[in-house]
Protein backbone atom coordinates (compact mmCIF):
# COMPACT_ATOMS: atom_id res chain seq x y z
CA UNK A 1 0.00 0.00 0.00
CA UNK A 2 0.90 3.60 -0.60
CA UNK A 3 2.28 5.53 1.98
CA UNK A 4 -0.49 6.95 4.08
CA UNK A 5 0.33 9.72 5.07
CA UNK A 6 0.86 11.65 1.45
CA UNK A 7 -2.64 9.82 0.12
CA UNK A 8 -5.60 11.11 2.41
CA UNK A 9 -6.66 14.53 0.66
CA UNK A 10 -7.75 17.57 2.77
CA UNK A 11 -11.10 18.52 1.74
CA UNK A 12 -12.25 19.97 5.36
CA UNK A 13 -14.83 17.98 7.20
CA UNK A 14 -17.78 18.91 5.12
CA UNK A 15 -18.41 19.26 1.57
CA UNK A 16 -21.41 19.17 -0.89
CA UNK A 17 -22.63 16.73 -2.92
CA UNK A 18 -24.68 17.97 -5.87
CA UNK A 19 -26.11 15.82 -9.00
CA UNK A 20 -26.04 18.24 -11.63
CA UNK A 21 -23.12 16.17 -14.04
CA UNK A 22 -21.41 19.96 -13.57
CA UNK A 23 -20.86 22.76 -11.26
CA UNK A 24 -21.33 26.62 -12.17
CA UNK A 25 -19.01 29.27 -10.79
CA UNK A 26 -21.09 31.25 -9.21
CA UNK A 27 -22.35 28.21 -7.32
CA UNK A 28 -18.98 26.48 -6.57
CA UNK A 29 -18.20 30.41 -5.26
CA UNK A 30 -21.27 30.30 -2.60
CA UNK A 31 -20.48 26.88 -1.34
CA UNK A 32 -16.72 28.12 -0.86
CA UNK A 33 -18.01 31.13 1.19
CA UNK A 34 -20.06 29.12 3.56
CA UNK A 35 -17.55 27.41 5.06
CA UNK A 36 -17.72 23.54 3.09
CA UNK A 37 -14.29 22.31 1.93
CA UNK A 38 -15.68 20.58 -1.51
CA UNK A 39 -18.09 20.13 -4.05
CA UNK A 40 -18.60 16.55 -5.44
CA UNK A 41 -20.48 16.36 -8.70
CA UNK A 42 -22.72 13.34 -9.22
CA UNK A 43 -24.65 11.93 -12.26
CA UNK A 44 -21.61 10.77 -14.40
CA UNK A 45 -19.85 13.94 -15.47
CA UNK A 46 -18.38 13.98 -19.00
CA UNK A 47 -14.70 12.55 -19.49
CA UNK A 48 -13.58 16.11 -20.76
CA UNK A 49 -14.88 17.69 -17.31
CA UNK A 50 -14.68 20.79 -19.39
CA UNK A 51 -17.04 23.03 -15.92
CA UNK A 52 -13.84 22.13 -13.78
CA UNK A 53 -11.74 24.91 -14.37
CA UNK A 54 -14.28 27.86 -14.42
CA UNK A 55 -15.69 26.49 -11.38
CA UNK A 56 -11.97 26.65 -9.54
CA UNK A 57 -10.97 30.10 -11.09
CA UNK A 58 -13.66 31.51 -9.36
CA UNK A 59 -12.61 30.16 -5.86
CA UNK A 60 -9.39 30.11 -3.91
CA UNK A 61 -9.42 27.18 -1.53
CA UNK A 62 -12.52 24.65 -2.43
CA UNK A 63 -11.91 21.20 -3.64
CA UNK A 64 -14.12 19.98 -6.64
CA UNK A 65 -14.48 16.16 -6.61
CA UNK A 66 -15.90 13.73 -9.02
CA UNK A 67 -18.52 11.81 -7.77
CA UNK A 68 -18.17 9.87 -9.56
CA UNK A 69 -17.03 9.47 -13.33
CA UNK A 70 -18.62 6.45 -14.90
CA UNK A 71 -15.90 4.13 -16.33
CA UNK A 72 -18.21 2.92 -19.14
CA UNK A 73 -18.89 6.16 -20.34
CA UNK A 74 -15.60 8.15 -19.32
CA UNK A 75 -12.41 6.64 -21.86
CA UNK A 76 -9.27 6.55 -18.96
CA UNK A 77 -7.54 8.28 -21.55
CA UNK A 78 -9.80 11.13 -21.90
CA UNK A 79 -9.83 11.81 -18.73
CA UNK A 80 -6.30 11.47 -17.67
CA UNK A 81 -5.77 14.45 -20.06
CA UNK A 82 -8.77 15.93 -17.94
CA UNK A 83 -7.06 15.62 -15.02
CA UNK A 84 -3.99 17.08 -16.17
CA UNK A 85 -5.02 20.03 -17.56
CA UNK A 86 -6.86 20.79 -14.42
CA UNK A 87 -3.67 19.95 -12.37
CA UNK A 88 -1.12 22.41 -14.13
CA UNK A 89 -4.12 25.13 -13.96
CA UNK A 90 -5.05 24.30 -10.48
CA UNK A 91 -2.36 21.97 -8.86
CA UNK A 92 -4.16 20.14 -5.87
CA UNK A 93 -7.65 20.93 -6.29
CA UNK A 94 -9.20 18.59 -8.10
CA UNK A 95 -10.28 14.83 -6.69
CA UNK A 96 -10.90 12.27 -8.97
CA UNK A 97 -13.75 9.75 -7.58
CA UNK A 98 -14.18 6.65 -10.01
CA UNK A 99 -16.74 4.00 -10.18
CA UNK A 100 -18.34 1.59 -11.83
CA UNK A 101 -21.59 2.72 -12.16
CA UNK A 102 -24.73 0.15 -12.01
CA UNK A 103 -24.87 -3.08 -13.54
CA UNK A 104 -28.79 -2.41 -14.80
CA UNK A 105 -28.02 0.50 -16.08
CA UNK A 106 -25.04 -0.35 -18.51
CA UNK A 107 -25.32 -2.96 -20.91
CA UNK A 108 -21.37 -3.27 -21.19
CA UNK A 109 -21.59 -3.85 -17.07
CA UNK A 110 -19.78 -7.08 -17.70
CA UNK A 111 -17.10 -8.17 -14.58
CA UNK A 112 -16.84 -4.80 -13.09
CA UNK A 113 -14.27 -5.69 -11.07
CA UNK A 114 -11.98 -6.47 -13.60
CA UNK A 115 -13.03 -3.23 -15.64
CA UNK A 116 -12.48 -1.01 -12.64
CA UNK A 117 -8.84 -2.64 -12.12
CA UNK A 118 -8.36 -2.42 -15.87
CA UNK A 119 -9.06 1.34 -15.71
CA UNK A 120 -6.99 1.89 -12.70
CA UNK A 121 -3.79 0.27 -14.48
CA UNK A 122 -4.17 3.41 -17.76
CA UNK A 123 -4.84 6.01 -15.78
CA UNK A 124 -1.21 4.73 -13.85
CA UNK A 125 -0.17 4.61 -17.48
CA UNK A 126 -0.66 8.25 -18.06
CA UNK A 127 0.63 9.63 -14.86
CA UNK A 128 -2.23 9.96 -13.02
CA UNK A 129 -1.27 10.07 -9.01
CA UNK A 130 -3.13 7.70 -6.72
CA UNK A 131 -3.08 10.33 -4.02
CA UNK A 132 -5.58 12.28 -6.61
CA UNK A 133 -8.21 9.91 -7.18
CA UNK A 134 -11.12 7.92 -5.15
CA UNK A 135 -13.19 4.69 -5.89
CA UNK A 136 -16.96 4.71 -5.44
CA UNK A 137 -16.85 1.53 -3.04
CA UNK A 138 -19.64 -0.14 -1.11
CA UNK A 139 -18.00 -3.63 -0.92
CA UNK A 140 -15.26 -5.17 0.81
CA UNK A 141 -13.76 -6.26 -2.16
CA UNK A 142 -13.71 -2.94 -4.07
CA UNK A 143 -12.70 -1.10 -0.80
CA UNK A 144 -9.51 -2.88 -0.12
CA UNK A 145 -8.75 -1.87 -4.20
CA UNK A 146 -9.76 1.22 -3.23
CA UNK A 147 -6.90 1.29 -0.40
CA UNK A 148 -4.55 -0.36 -2.37
CA UNK A 149 -5.00 1.53 -5.55
CA UNK A 150 -6.36 4.97 -5.05
CA UNK A 151 -6.04 7.78 -1.97
CA UNK A 152 -9.56 6.14 0.06
CA UNK A 153 -13.11 5.47 -1.01
CA UNK A 154 -16.27 7.49 -1.31
CA UNK A 155 -19.57 5.11 -0.29
CA UNK A 156 -22.53 6.57 -1.27
CA UNK A 157 -25.85 6.39 0.18
CA UNK A 158 -24.30 4.50 3.39
CA UNK A 159 -24.96 4.45 7.61
CA UNK A 160 -22.20 5.56 9.66
CA UNK A 161 -22.01 1.58 10.71
CA UNK A 162 -21.20 1.47 7.32
CA UNK A 163 -18.07 4.07 7.62
CA UNK A 164 -17.09 2.07 10.98
CA UNK A 165 -16.66 -1.12 8.39
CA UNK A 166 -15.31 0.38 5.25
CA UNK A 167 -12.33 2.27 8.37
CA UNK A 168 -11.50 -1.27 9.55
CA UNK A 169 -11.31 -2.82 6.25
CA UNK A 170 -9.44 0.01 4.49
CA UNK A 171 -7.05 1.00 7.44
CA UNK A 172 -6.33 3.93 9.18
CA UNK A 173 -4.05 5.42 6.03
CA UNK A 174 -6.54 6.46 3.48
CA UNK A 175 -9.24 8.65 3.10
CA UNK A 176 -12.69 8.09 3.84
CA UNK A 177 -15.69 10.20 2.25
CA UNK A 178 -18.87 9.17 2.73
CA UNK A 179 -22.08 10.62 0.98
CA UNK A 180 -25.20 11.37 3.41
CA UNK A 181 -28.60 12.64 2.15
CA UNK A 182 -30.18 15.44 4.55
CA UNK A 183 -33.59 16.86 4.03
CA UNK A 184 -34.14 20.17 6.66
CA UNK A 185 -38.03 19.74 8.14
CA UNK A 186 -38.92 18.33 11.68
CA UNK A 187 -42.05 16.12 10.09
CA UNK A 188 -40.93 13.30 9.89
CA UNK A 189 -43.50 12.11 7.50
CA UNK A 190 -42.56 14.71 5.16
CA UNK A 191 -38.77 14.37 5.82
CA UNK A 192 -39.56 10.53 4.71
CA UNK A 193 -41.29 11.23 1.57
CA UNK A 194 -38.47 13.62 0.04
CA UNK A 195 -35.92 10.89 1.18
CA UNK A 196 -38.22 8.28 -0.57
CA UNK A 197 -38.31 9.98 -4.12
CA UNK A 198 -34.78 9.50 -4.52
CA UNK A 199 -33.80 6.11 -2.13
CA UNK A 200 -36.80 4.82 -4.35
CA UNK A 201 -34.56 4.56 -7.61
CA UNK A 202 -31.49 2.75 -5.42
CA UNK A 203 -33.76 0.09 -3.44
CA UNK A 204 -33.59 -1.22 -7.57
CA UNK A 205 -29.86 -1.60 -7.81
CA UNK A 206 -28.57 -5.08 -6.65
CA UNK A 207 -25.10 -3.17 -5.42
CA UNK A 208 -27.26 -0.55 -3.19
CA UNK A 209 -29.29 -3.34 -1.84
CA UNK A 210 -26.89 -6.22 -0.98
CA UNK A 211 -24.68 -3.40 1.00
CA UNK A 212 -27.86 -2.62 3.17
CA UNK A 213 -28.58 -6.32 3.58
CA UNK A 214 -24.88 -7.07 5.07
CA UNK A 215 -25.75 -3.95 6.97
CA UNK A 216 -28.51 -5.77 9.10
CA UNK A 217 -31.40 -4.95 6.98
CA UNK A 218 -33.86 -7.32 6.43
CA UNK A 219 -35.23 -8.35 3.04
CA UNK A 220 -38.31 -6.23 4.21
CA UNK A 221 -36.58 -2.86 4.55
CA UNK A 222 -34.74 -3.06 1.53
CA UNK A 223 -37.89 -4.05 -0.83
CA UNK A 224 -39.58 -0.68 -2.00
CA UNK A 225 -40.65 1.94 -1.27
CA UNK A 226 -37.94 1.41 1.48
CA UNK A 227 -38.96 0.97 5.29
CA UNK A 228 -39.12 3.79 7.54
CA UNK A 229 -35.73 1.97 9.46
CA UNK A 230 -33.84 2.12 6.24
CA UNK A 231 -35.02 5.35 5.13
CA UNK A 232 -34.35 7.32 8.61
CA UNK A 233 -30.65 5.28 8.26
CA UNK A 234 -29.88 6.87 4.78
CA UNK A 235 -31.45 10.22 5.39
CA UNK A 236 -30.85 12.55 8.26
CA UNK A 237 -33.73 14.97 8.99
CA UNK A 238 -34.89 17.08 11.83
CA UNK A 239 -33.61 20.17 12.64
CA UNK A 240 -30.17 21.88 11.79
CA UNK A 241 -28.18 20.49 14.90
CA UNK A 242 -29.93 17.17 15.02
CA UNK A 243 -28.99 16.48 11.25
CA UNK A 244 -25.49 17.98 12.13
CA UNK A 245 -25.12 15.65 14.78
CA UNK A 246 -26.07 12.48 12.27
CA UNK A 247 -23.31 13.73 9.90
CA UNK A 248 -20.51 13.72 12.84
CA UNK A 249 -21.55 10.49 13.30
CA UNK A 250 -19.65 9.11 10.22
CA UNK A 251 -16.58 11.09 11.67
CA UNK A 252 -16.69 9.46 14.58
CA UNK A 253 -16.65 6.45 12.67
CA UNK A 254 -13.71 6.70 10.78
CA UNK A 255 -14.57 9.18 7.96
CA UNK A 256 -12.38 11.60 7.20
CA UNK A 257 -14.70 14.35 5.60
CA UNK A 258 -18.97 13.87 4.69
CA UNK A 259 -20.13 14.64 1.47
CA UNK A 260 -23.77 16.23 2.24
CA UNK A 261 -26.57 15.98 -0.12
CA UNK A 262 -29.62 18.27 0.36
CA UNK A 263 -32.92 16.21 -0.46
CA UNK A 264 -36.00 18.79 -1.32
CA UNK A 265 -34.84 20.47 -4.48
CA UNK A 266 -32.00 21.11 -7.20
CA UNK A 267 -31.85 24.63 -7.58
CA UNK A 268 -29.77 27.10 -5.97
CA UNK A 269 -32.38 28.74 -4.55
CA UNK A 270 -33.12 25.44 -2.22
CA UNK A 271 -29.68 24.08 -1.63
CA UNK A 272 -27.91 27.11 -0.57
CA UNK A 273 -30.36 28.10 2.22
CA UNK A 274 -30.01 24.28 3.45
CA UNK A 275 -26.14 24.81 2.99
CA UNK A 276 -26.31 28.50 5.08
CA UNK A 277 -28.48 26.75 8.10
CA UNK A 278 -26.09 23.78 8.73
CA UNK A 279 -23.23 25.83 8.53
CA UNK A 280 -23.18 26.73 11.81
CA UNK A 281 -24.15 23.21 13.58
CA UNK A 282 -21.45 22.19 11.62
CA UNK A 283 -19.37 24.83 12.85
CA UNK A 284 -17.89 26.00 9.82
CA UNK A 285 -16.09 28.98 8.80
CA UNK A 286 -17.59 31.62 6.42
CA UNK A 287 -15.18 32.75 3.51
CA UNK A 288 -17.42 35.26 2.41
Amino acid sequence: MTDAVSLKPDLGRFGVWLAYRSLAPELAAQIESLGYGAAWVGGSPDAELEWVDPALAQTNSLQLATGIVNIWSAPAPVVAKSYERIENAHPGRFLLGIGVGHREHTSEYVKPYDALVAYLDQLDGAMVPTSRRVLAALGPKVLKLAAERSAGAHPYLTTPQHTAKAREKMGNSVFLAPEHKVVLSTDADEARRIGRETVDHYLGLSNYVNNWLRLGFSEDDVRKPGSDRLIDAVVAYGTPEAIAARLNEHLQAGADHVAIQVLGGWTPETLLPALSELAGPLRLTPTG
